[in-house]
This record gives C-alpha cells, structure tokens and sequence, in this order.
C-alpha cells in the first residue's frame, strides 16, 4: 500500500522501564483498539522490537491532516501519554513522520 500524498504517516517509538514491559503493553493494546474506531485512522499497528521486548514502536497512518489533528486532540490520547509518561525511559514517545516515495509496488 502506497500512502497518498494528503496521508499523515508516523511511528512512535518509546522503551519501558524495567519491569514495566507488560504494563506498557497493556495500555498500548487499550489505546490502539480506541484509535482504530477512529474515522481518520488508517492504521494503527504496535510492535515491540524483537532483540529488545522493552522497546516498542507504533505504526500509524491517517487520512489526512484534520484526521491526525483529531486523533491528537482525543481525551483518551492525552491520558494515555500521561500514564505512558510514567513508564518509559524517554520523555515523551519519539515521534518519526514518514513521506512517501510516491512509487508503486
């Protein structure tokens, strides 16, 4: 699937504390079946890093600039990044937006 141009594509990227890991797992799987029902949200897919468990990275696409601003603008959004806050290693998530080349597959 090759992203359209109006498309907001991103991961987010944030590490557990020690012993947190499952938490953090925990609320990531609440928050993802949250953003999914989304109308602007594309795709929403979590994944932790394989020789890292404590590592997890997010894969999220909207529809386009109003979807990813509404998604940002959600309540469930906001506390969960204060929840997340409390355990993980970073400050805050990384956050990494993507382009499109544009090619077909």
């Amino acid at each position: 699937m090759t992203a359209s141009k109006s498309q907001i594509v991103l991961i987010a990227e944030f590490t557990a504390r020690a012993g947190e890991e499952e938490r953090v797992a925990s609320l990531l799987d609440g928050l993802a079946t949250k953003v999914r029902q989304e109308p602007g949200n594309i795709a929403f897919d979590c994944y932790r890093q394989t020789e890292n468990p404590a590592k997890f990275v997010v894969y999220e696409i909207y529809r386009d600039r109003q979807a990813f601003e509404d998604h940002i603008a959600a309540d469930y959004g906001a506390t969960f990044n204060t929840r997340l806050q409390e355990l993980i290693i970073e400050p805050q998530s990384i956050l990494t937006f993507l382009t499109s080349l544009g090619r077909g597959a």
